[in-house]
């Protein structure tokens, strides 16, 4: 006699998606077990707590969002602090303020007006402008030709020509020009880099926000789906949520996808403030990391940055990715998307198989829309 199927949903990660989708089947009276592979919840947004700084593990994750829905949906939970993102740029100890706007353009060039420092970029991209009209092309073909029609010779060549390539593995003439294309030039002294209207992080980290989304699921750590025995999902309940590589579902059966993946060298500095600012990304092939992560700066302000006098940081190494390793950043080129679009065939004609998530959809993701697409779907297929 078979055993009855005790799960309505098996959801295969606890990053956001998996997280979010299991919250929302509790809503509808349906009951889920949560799988991950890593020993613990979260995914990507897991925080660790090191010499009382609450630790990014896998990279600064600051979520902002112009969707009041999904705003309201992530405050219900837990209170977010008021962390804005204001990167800034070391090329050779240069600093330089991101996104490109009058602080960077005055830091470059020496400009103090909107009318002189567009006066400099239309005369740098004068020079690509006319080069590509000589060849017959109208659109940038790869990051190179974009960067440089974007923002010209100066700031292409040392705030992203280098930084690009580390990150890629690859020369910029060789990137698709997609990369770049809606990196944000503004004309106002403003560092924030984000323009939505609400922006933070969790206070005390995301662990809290992913608890309270799966308070009443079942959760199982140390779990590969693909390796165990739930692979047979069926067994064990009546539809599959996926938010793990969609190639390896189907066994890579037209080949592997090609990732991007990133090591992290985290330490505690016996100092209570060592750059000034949450993240610093280095421009330059000089320096091997891509940029420092000091958590600190993600949840205190001001003078309470010194109540603690050690901080943590991480260095942000790219790696270029090999099987079992942690698959973080899409290949999104012609090549990639064609043969993602194979996979995503097979994918839509799944039965009761949901797929989702940056591993699943092949795309990058911030996190306000992950969230959005799990509304979108309960709203469409649920209660909502």
């Amino acid at each position: 006699m078979e055993k009855p199927i005790k799960y309505d949903y098996l959801v295969v990660g606890s990053g956001l998606f998996g997280a979010t989708f299991a919250w929302f089947a509790h809503q509808a009276g349906k009951k889920c077990l949560v799988i991950e592979k890593r020993p613990h919840l979260g995914g990507n947004v897991f925080c660790e707590e090191v010499e009382g700084i609450h630790v990014h593990r896998y990279g600064p994750h600051i979520f902002h969002t112009d969707d009041e829905e999904v705003w309201r949906f992530v405050t219900q939970f837990v209170p977010f602090n008021r962390f804005t993102n204001s990167p800034l740029a070391n090329y050779k100890g240069e600093l330089y303020n991101l996104p490109f706007n009058m602080n960077t353009f005055r830091q470059m060039w020496g400009v103090t007006t909107p009318e002189e420092a567009m006066e400099k970029l239309d005369e740098q991209r004068a020079e690509i402008r006319e080069r590509l009209s000589l060849e017959g092309v109208e659109t940038p073909r790869n990051l190179e030709e974009q960067g440089l029609s974007l923002v010209g010779k100066d700031l292409f060549e040392k705030l992203i020509k280098e930084y690009s390539e580390k990150q890629w593995g690859r020369p910029c003439r060789d990137l698709p020009a997609f990369i770049v294309r809606r990196l944000p030039v503004r004309f106002t002294y403003d560092n924030n880099y984000f323009i939505d209207r609400f922006q933070g992080i969790p206070i005390g980290g995301y662990n809290g926000l992913i608890e309270c989304l799966l308070a009443d699921a079942e959760c199982r750590c140390g779990v590969d789906f693909l390796q165990s025995e739930y692979r047979d999902w069926r067994r064990f309940a009546r539809k599959l949520v996926y938010t793990g590589p969609l190639d390896a579902f189907f066994d890579h059966c037209f080949g592997a996808l090609e990732w991007r993946t990133v090591r992290f060298e985290t330490r505690v500095l016996d100092v209570p403030n060592y750059q000034g600012n949450a993240v610093v990304n280095y421009t330059s092939h000089d320096v091997s990391y891509t940029r420092v992560i000091e958590h600190k700066h993600f949840e205190k302000f001001g003078a309470a940055v010194y109540d603690n006098p050690k901080t943590v940081i991480s260095e942000e190494f790219p790696v270029a990715y090999r099987k079992g390793m942690e698959p973080f950043y899409p290949v999104n080129d012609d090549r990639n998307n064609a043969l993602y679009s194979k996979y995503k065939e097979l994918a839509e004609a799944e039965r009761d198989v949901v797929f989702g998530g940056r591993l699943a959809e092949y795309k990058y993701y911030d996190m306000a829309p992950v969230i959005k697409r799990v509304i979108d779907y309960w709203k469409e297929n649920g209660t909502l």
